[in-house]
Parts: structure tokens; C-alpha cells; sequence
């Protein structure tokens, strides 16, 4: 079967279990608004397929010549956030696009795996290689880093904490994958490190609140622990077959919070047990192979670098996530990719899908 449509497969599957989450921990919940929630997700996947077809046809070569205008307009998009933006909860994320809200910070994601893959590669007549192994300190680790920290601070004052780490960590992925001499890489590592009691001031108190209560839940078990606490007790109460589909406790009785978005793990886990978590995790494992393979059978160098980037960004996400909701990470607010709820972060998976799915079609050089 060809790459296109097995990752097209497992993605309509982990999407599907998703919608089937989503409907499960709002459907007894009181308004209109978090009773059709399920019914925006099913539109969602929907609209993700149209742009997995579209990106799987679209020869991913053409993004090389578009990468900084891609990267320009994610910056004047994370700037609009501050002007235009939409706030929940506290936090301003979203922009309103023809009736949507969207998040700029899941754009972002994938823009600067596309800006890092064209930046650690050089194009000749006829192909793309390695460029970065002869780079210095400062083309290796001072340019990129002013690219990519500038979004980064962005999305960490919307405030975003979760999204900023993870582009910091995509950053770290591509320094790897391109490439950059390994001395470089530690250095950038330990600096920070060495920025962490400086970062830490900066943090509004409910974030340091978060990263202290990943250390001990109890500190705090009806405020900043609570989550966690929640969270652990219903994937716990799953066991090994679950309590089957509507009949998670946590989620129905609304203990659990945000068990539509952050938290789709444990409202999953609860309901069909270590069985189906267990389905989950290959189904993920399946697609981030596949995506390995993809890069491992490219021949150009920014294919490879971008099919590897596209699947370990997606990797990571997946493994905060899971992380947080057995409590082996701090509350970040990252999403599940395909599993929790919201457009942004739907959109742009099945993007980046459709991307690796044409990489492997295309699986020539320049």
C-alpha cells in the first residue's frame, strides 16, 4: 500500500476515536455550544482531508521557494494576535478568519520546520545537501536562533507556554537533523540551561504554579494539582478493558477538566482502557515510522530534513501530551494531534501529513 494512503488511514482512524472522545465528555454537559463540539471536530476533519489532498498533490519542492514568505507572513499573523486576537480564559491565541478562530502558534510549528529544513540545506542545479556541518557558531546556532526566538517570545506572551517549548524543541530536533556540529549544539543546550532562573521570573505565577505542582500534585490538589490529580484517577480507573464508551466517571461527572482538548488521553484511557490506549500508541507509532521511512527513502536533502522534522515535531507533541496526562510532564497545554479538540491544531496535522505523504511520492532530487 503506498505511504499516501496509509498515513491517510491512520489518520482518519485516530481521528475518528477522537470525534468518538469528544462526543463522550461533552455530551452531558450543560449549554448548546459544548453539546455540538463534537459536531465542529467531525467539520474539522473534514476540512483536514480537503488539505491533505491539496498538500499530498502539492510538490513540497515549491516550498523551498516560499519559505520566507511563509515564515514572514507567520510572524505578521503572531503579531495580529496582540491587535486582532481573541481571548479565552485568560490567554490571547486565537484570530477570527471567516467566522473561525484559528491559532497562529500551531502555523508556526510547521513553518519554522520548513524555514529550519531550507536553512540547514543548499541548493544546487542539480540537488539539495548538507550545508550545515560547515558552518560557524554563529550561522550554525546565532541566525537560526534570532528566527526562531522572535516567534518564540511572541507566542510565549500570548501567554502560550506549551507552544513556545515546543517550537524551542523543534528548534534543538532540526539543529540534529541539519546536521550542526555536535559541540554547537551542547553549547546551545547548556545556555539554556543557564537562562532557566531568568526564564523562571519572567512566568506568570500560574505557570510556575503548573511546573511546581508537576512536582508534587499534592501541594496544591484543589487548585494548580488538581488537573493531575483528576487525570491520573481516570486513567487508573480504566484498567486493562476500560469502562467502555460513555461510561467514564471522570469525564461524564465532570471531575476531569478540559477533558475535550488537553486531557483527551485520560477521558480516552478511562472509557477503553490499556487495550485501546495501547491501539492508540501503534497507531501513532505507525505513522511516525512511516514518515521515518519516508525520509530515510529520500534523496534530496531538505525532503529529508523536512519529512523528519514534519514527524518528529508531530512525535513530540504527542509524547508532552501523553506525558502530562500521566502526570510525567508539566501542564503545558499541548494538544493531542487528530485527538483533541480544536480546528488549528486538526488543519494543520493533516497539512503536514499530506506533506510527508508527497515527499514520498515525489522522492527525487532538484
Amino acid at each position: 500500500m503506498k505511504a499516501k494512503f496509509t498515513i491517510l488511514l491512520i489518520a482518519v482512524l485516530i481521528a475518528v476515536l477522537g470525534i468518538l472522545s469528544i462526543y463522550s465528555s461533552t455530551y452531558q454537559k450543560e449549554g448548546h455550544a459544548l453539546n455540538s463540539i463534537y459536531q465542529r471536530q467531525i467539520l474539522w476533519v473534514i476540512l483536514g482531508l480537503l488539505l491533505f489532498s491539496l498538500t499530498a498533490n502539492f510538490n513540497y519542492r515549491r516550498l523551498w521557494d516560499v519559505t520566507y514568505i511563509l515564515y514572514a507572513l507567520t510572524l505578521v499573523l503572531l503579531f495580529l494576535v496582540f491587535v486582532l486576537g481573541i481571548a479565552r480564559q485568560g490567554a490571547q491565541r486565537w484570530l477570527k478568519f471567516a467566522g473561525f478562530n484559528f491559532q497562529p502558534s500551531e502555523i508556526a510549528k510547521l513553518a519554522l520546520v520548513i524555514f529550519l529544513a531550507k536553512y540547514f540545506s543548499r541548493k544546487s542545479a542539480d540537488e539539495v545537501n548538507l550545508l550545515a556541518h560547515k558552518f560557524g557558531i554563529f550561522r550554525a546556532i546565532f541566525l537560526p536562533s534570532l528566527a526562531v526566538g522572535v516567534p518564540a517570545i511572541l507566542i510565549m506572551e500570548q501567554p502560550d507556554l506549551g507552544s513556545a517549548a515546543m517550537v524551542i524543541f523543534i528548534f534543538i530536533i532540526m539543529l540534529f537533523l541539519g546536521g550542526v556540529r555536535l559541540k554547537y549544539v551542547i553549547m546551545f543546550i547548556a545556555m539554556i540551561i543557564l537562562s532557566v532562573p531568568f526564564l523562571w521570573q519572567t512566568l506568570r505565577d500560574y505557570q510556575r504554579d503548573r511546573l511546581l505542582v508537576f512536582l508534587n500534585p499534592n501541594i496544591d490538589p484543589l487548585g494548580a494539582g488538581y488537573t493531575i490529580i483528576q487525570s491520573k484517577i481516570a486513567i487508573g480507573s480504566g484498567s486493562f478493558f476500560g469502562k467502555g464508551f460513555l461510561g467514564g466517571t471522570q469525564s461524564q461527572l465532570h471531575f476531569l477538566p478540559e477533558a475535550h482538548t488537553d486531557f483527551i488521553f485520560a477521558t480516552f484511557t478511562e472509557e477503553w482502557g490499556l487495550l485501546g490506549s495501547s491501539l492508540l500508541l501503534f497507531l501513532y507509532f505507525l505513522l511516525i515510522y512511516r514518515g521515518i521511512q519516508i525520509a530515510s527513502r529520500t534523496h534530496d536533502y531538505f525532503g529529508r530534513s523536512l519529512a523528519l522534522g514534519v514527524s518528529l515535531m508531530l512525535g513530540i507533541q504527542i509524547f508532552v501530551n501523553i506525558a502530562m496526562n500521566l502526570g510525567f510532564a508539566p501542564v503545558v497545554g499541548v494538544p493531542l494531534p487528530l485527538m483533541s479538540y480544536g480546528g488549528s491544531s486538526v488543519l494543520i496535522t493533516f497539512i503536514s501529513l499530506g506533506i510527508l505523504a508527497n515527499i514520498d511520492e515525489t522522492r527525487a532530487v532538484f
